[in-house]
C-alpha cells in the first residue's frame, strides 16, 4: 500500500488500512497494522489522522462535535449514489449499519467516479473540521453537500468510514493503550517505550500531540512533556481495601484521611481571570458550573494554576451535603444560571498539579496539600477537603463514621509521599466505603460488550439484558463478568436497546475475551453502574480466569446483577474507567476475609 506522495496519504488507502483492523482478531496483529499505518504518515498529518482513528476531531476537553445527524448521512448517501432518501433509508432499516449502506450502494452505482480528485485523509479531516464549524441557516445542506462530495470521491470501502467516522461509529476497536504501543513500534520497531509515551499522554490528554511530538522530534521530546495550562491531566484513581487496619498497614504508618465527597469531579485550570473546568472524562463543563468558575476567580489566590476538587450542593445552615442525586440536577446545557442560583454548588478541592509556573506532579502530597491550602485566600465556596493525619486505625475509623453521618461516602486515605500519579490506578490513595465492610454491596461500573434479544414478558421491548466486562489493564482487554437481566425501568431498557442497536457489531471486538455469545456483540462504548450480592468462581466468565489444579480454568462473576441509578449509562466514563480485573480480585479476596462464602 502507498501514498501518493509523503504527508499526503490518500483516504481510500487509510480505508484500506481500517479495513483490516476491523477485520482482524489478534490485537497483537492489531497494533502491528497500526504501527505500519502511522509510519506511512509525516509530521504535518499524523496528528489528524490519529484525532480520525479515535473516532473523534479533537481531544475530548477541546468539546468539537460533530453535528451530523443520521438523517443527514441518510441525504448524503442518496445524493452521492443517485438514489432517493427513501431507498436509503429502507436500505439502512435492513442492514443496520449506515457505513455498510454508503459502501454497497457506491460499489452498485452507476454513476461515473473516473477522473475525480481523491481527497488525502488529511483533506477528509479538514472537511470534518469545516462541516462541525458549519451553523446557522442554510448549515444542514452545506453539511449534506460536503459529505456527499466526499463519499463520490473516494472508494466504496472509503465510503463506508466517510459514513461511519462522523456518526461516532468507526467501529475499529482500538483503545489509547493500543495506540500508544502502536506509536511505540512506529517509533523504536517494539512496543519498549509505551510507558514513556503514556507518561507524556497523561500531562496533556492530547494523542495527537503525543503522536505529532514523537514523529517530529523523537522520544527526546516525549520524555520533556511540561505540563500544561488548558490541556488537562488525567486524573489519579483510588485503589480500596475493606478495613481501616489494612489501609494503616499498606500506607506504611501515618497518612492523610480525606473524605470522599460524591459529586461532579472538577480539575480546574486557571490563568488570571480564565477558567477552564475538566470532567472526570476530561470533557469541559465550564458552562455548566458558573458558581464554580465565580468562585475560583474570587477565593484562589494563584495567578496560574491547575486543581482538582469535588463539587457538590450542600446545605451551609446545617452543614449537610446532599445526596448526588440532587447534585446531578446541575447537569444541564440550559437554564444553568437559575439553577446555580436554587442550588449552589461548593467545590472541596484536595488537590493542585500546577502553581504559577511550578509544577507539582512530582511532589509529596504533604507538599501539594500545603500549596492547595496556601493559595486558598479567605475560602467560602472553595474550601480544602476535610482531611485529618493519623496512624490510628481506630481514629481512622472514627473519622469514616462521622464522614458517613455527614451524609459522604465515605473516606480516601493518601500517602503523604507519594506524588500525583497521572491516569493510574494505585495504593498511594486508598478509599474505604460502607459497603466495603460486609456484603459486596459497592457499586461496580461495567462495560457493555453485547446484549439480549427480550423474550418472554420483554419481548416487546425487543431488549432482555446485557453482557458485561471488567477492564484488564494489564491487556488491555475486556473480561466479562456478568450477565445482567435485571433492574432495568422500562425506560432504561428503551434507552439501552435504542443506543446499543447503534452500535452493533457483526463479531466479537478484538479487545473483548469472551466465552459465553450474545445475541448481539456492540462496540466498546457505553459503561453502566451494576450492583451485585457477591463475587463467585465462574467457568463461563473470563474476568480474571486462571486454571486449578484440576486443569479447569474458572473466572468471576457476580451473583444477582443488577442495574442501579436513574441513568442506565454513565456518560462520564470511558470503558477504561470501568472496574478493572485486579479490583474484582481483590473485591474476591476482602470478601473472603469477611466471611462471605463461594
Amino acid at each position: 500500500m502507498h501514498s501518493a506522495s509523503v504527508g499526503s496519504l490518500l483516504f481510500k488507502d487509510l480505508a484500506e488500512y481500517y479495513d483490516k483492523l476491523e477485520r482482524v482478531s489478534s490485537r497483537l496483529e492489531m497494533i502491528k497494522i497500526l504501527g505500519e499505518m502511522l509510519k506511512e504518515l509525516d509530521k504535518n498529518e499524523i496528528a489528524d489522522v490519529i484525532y480520525m482513528t479515535q473516532g473523534v476531531l479533537a481531544p475530548p476537553f477541546e468539546s468539537v462535535e460533530f453535528g451530523i445527524a443520521e438523517k443527514y448521512m441518510e441525504e448524503a448517501i442518496a445524493i452521492a449514489s443517485g438514489r432517493s432518501k427513501e431507498a436509503v433509508h429502507g436500505y439502512y432499516k435492513n442492514k443496520g449499519d449506515l457505513g455498510i449502506v454508503a459502501e454497497e450502494l457506491m460499489a452498485s452505482t452507476k454513476l461515473k467516479r473516473m477522473g475525480q480528485r481523491q481527497y488525502t485523509s488529511r483533506e477528509v479531516y479538514d472537511v470534518m473540521r469545516k462541516i462541525a464549524g458549519t451553523s446557522g441557516e442554510g448549515s444542514k445542506s452545506t453539511k449534506i453537500k460536503e459529505l456527499a462530495g466526499m463519499l463520490a470521491s473516494t472508494t466504496p470501502l472509503g465510503a463506508r468510514y466517510i459514513a461511519r467516522y462522523p456518526l461516532g461509529q468507526l467501529r475499529l476497536g482500538l483503545g489509547d493503550a493500543t495506540i500508544l504501543e502502536a506509536l511505540s513500534v512506529m517509533a523504536t520497531g517494539t512496543r519498549d517505550v509505551k510507558d514513556r509515551l503514556e507518561a507524556a499522554y497523561n500531562m496533556c490528554s492530547d494523542m495527537g500531540l503525543v503522536a505529532s511530538t514523537l514523529k517530529e522530534h523523537g522520544m527526546e521530546a516525549i520524555d520533556k512533556f511540561k505540563v500544561t495550562l488548558f490541556k488537562p491531566i488525567r486524573p489519579a484513581l483510588a485503589e480500596r481495601l475493606p478495613t481501616s487496619e489494612e489501609i494503616i498497614k499498606r500506607m506504611g504508618g501515618k497518612c492523610a484521611v480525606e473524605q470522599k465527597y460524591d459529586g461532579f469531579r472538577c480539575q480546574i485550570h486557571k490563568d488570571g481571570k480564565k477558567v477552564r473546568i475538566y470532567s472526570r472524562r476530561l470533557e469541559e463543563t465550564t458552562d455548566m458550573l458558573p458558581d464554580v468558575v465565580e468562585a475560583v476567580r474570587s477565593e484562589v489566590s494563584a495567578e496560574r494554576a491547575i486543581f482538582e476538587g469535588e463539587a457538590l450542593a450542600f446545605n451551609e445552615s446545617t452543614n449537610e451535603f446532599f445526596p448526588f442525586q440532587e447534585t446531578i440536577q446541575r447537569k444541564r446545557k440550559h437554564g444553568v444560571a437559575d439553577k446555580a442560583l436554587e442550588m449552589p454548588l461548593h467545590l472541596f478541592a484536595f488537590d493542585v498539579m500546577y502553581l504559577d509556573g511550578k509544577d507539582y506532579l512530582g511532589k509529596p502530597y504533604k507538599e501539594r496539600r500545603e500549596a492547595l491550602e496556601g493559595m486558598l485566600k479567605n475560602p467560602s465556596r472553595i474550601r480544602p477537603s476535610t482531611m485529618i493525619l493519623t496512624d490510628s486505625p481506630k481514629k481512622l475509623d472514627e473519622f469514616f463514621e462521622e464522614s458517613i453521618e455527614n451524609g459522604l461516602e465515605g473516606i480516601v486515605a493518601k500517602d503523604l509521599a507519594a506524588p500525583y500519579i497521572a491516569g493510574a490506578r494505585k495504593f498511594s490513595w486508598i478509599k474505604l466505603k460502607r459497603s466495603y465492610r460486609g456484603e459486596l454491596s459497592d457499586t461496580l461500573d461495567l462495560v457493555v460488550v453485547g446484549y439480549y434479544l427480550g423474550r418472554g414478558s420483554r419481548a416487546e421491548f425487543k431488549f432482555g439484558g446485557l453482557l458485561c466486562a471488567t477492564y484488564n489493564e494489564k491487556n488491555d482487554t475486556f473480561e466479562t463478568v456478568s450477565r445482567i437481566g435485571s433492574g432495568f425501568t422500562e425506560e432504561q431498557m428503551k434507552e439501552l436497546r435504542e443506543s446499543l442497536n447503534k452500535i452493533r457489531v457483526a463479531k466479537k471486538p478484538v479487545r473483548v475475551d469472551a466465552v459465553i455469545e450474545p445475541d448481539f456483540w456492540v462496540d466498546l462504548k457505553y459503561v453502566v453502574t451494576v450492583k451485585a450480592d457477591e463475587i463467585t468462581r465462574s467457568p463461563t466468565h473470563t474476568c480474571g480466569r486462571k486454571k486449578l489444579k484440576d486443569g479447569t480454568e474458572v473466572g468471576y462473576a457476580l451473583r444477582f446483577p443488577r442495574l442501579v441509578g436513574p441513568e442506565a449509562i454513565r456518560s462520564d466514563k470511558s470503558p477504561e474507567d470501568a472496574t478493572t480485573t485486579k479490583e474484582i480480585e481483590e473485591l474476591y479476596s476482602q470478601q473472603k476475609k469477611v466471611g462471605l462464602k463461594e
